[in-house]
């Protein structure tokens, strides 16, 4: 069933369809870019989780958000495990495992985008790798497996599912950072919601999609946390493509406004979750 029409407001002006998966319940950017297009749709200096620029306010609140995210990221880590082994898919420029890896982590991270990946490996002593390293990592071998707003970007989203679990040892915590569709300022923006973001963004999820994916394999949701932050981010970028200004004054009272909302109903802009494997 057709959800919404979305166009790519970043990079390529193309108009995609969310439609929605029957089976799980999230959206589907349609068409789906064929694996070997999608490095193009990344193609753009704005794309700002791949670099480590501060040339502007927009960037420089964007680093200072970012430093305060990473000390949290930190905290929810230590929180759910001691100390041990941890993969970070899709690490950017390895600003979070570095912090995690000054905190006494074992750290490796998985980074797509060669540019990200070189400045990643300055921070971590050379322990990112390219995608294609994920299925050889040895199976049962992190403590804690995170992917903060990366699920969404994975072309083969159960393969990827099932490697995760392979690779987490018994005990272990997965921890998933994803936008949020039903959210307040998702249905305030509609077609110019900044994290609908086709076609880089794939899937597009809900908290019970979430759970509904995981329990196929026999993973279940035991903690969901709210990003509250990313409800005024996204609304800034939300304004600009909705009305060519970023309009900060609205896009802050919009954010606040679904925070707010969000203490009601849980739905924030984007939400944090823990899971574990049923079985251990």
């Amino acid at each position: 069933m057709s959800f919404l029409k979305v166009t790519d407001h970043s990079v390529s002006k193309e108009k995609f369809e969310l439609i929605e998966n029957t089976e799980f319940g999230f959206l589907v950017t349609t068409p789906l870019p064929d694996i070997s297009e999608l490095p193009k749709y990344y193609e753009t200096e704005e794309y700002i989780s791949h670099t480590d620029t501060k040339r502007n306010l927009f960037e420089k609140v964007y680093h200072l958000v970012r430093e305060y995210a990473i000390k949290n990221k930190v905290a929810l880590i230590n929180k759910e495990q001691l100390k041990g082994s941890l993969l970070d898919i899709g690490c950017g420029t390895g600003d979070f495992l570095n912090a995690a890896k000054s905190n006494g982590w074992n750290v490796t991270g998985i980074e797509p985008n060669e540019k990200a990946r070189t400045i990643a490996n300055t921070k971590t002593v050379n322990n990112v790798f390219d995608i294609t390293k994920l299925e050889s990592l040895p199976a049962e071998s992190f403590d804690v497996i995170s992917l903060w707003h990366v699920l969404e970007h994975l072309p083969e989203l159960e393969n990827h599912i099932q490697v995760f679990k392979k690779l987490l040892k018994p005990n272990g915590s997965l921890i998933i950072a994803v936008p949020n569709h039903k959210s307040f300022d998702a249905n305030y923006y509609k077609e110019f919601w900044a994290a609908y973001d086709v076609p880089r963004h794939l899937w597009h999820f809900s908290q019970n999609s979430i759970k509904n994916i995981f329990a196929k394999f026999e993973m279940n949701v035991i903690k969901t946390l709210p990003m509250k932050f990313d409800a005024f981010y996204v609304s800034l970028l939300s304004e600009k493509y909705k009305t060519g200004k970023q309009n900060p004054f609205k896009a802050f009272l919009i954010g606040l406004r679904s925070n707010l909302k969000a203490k009601q109903s849980s739905e924030y802009s984007s939400l944090i979750y823990v899971l574990k494997n049923v079985k251990k």
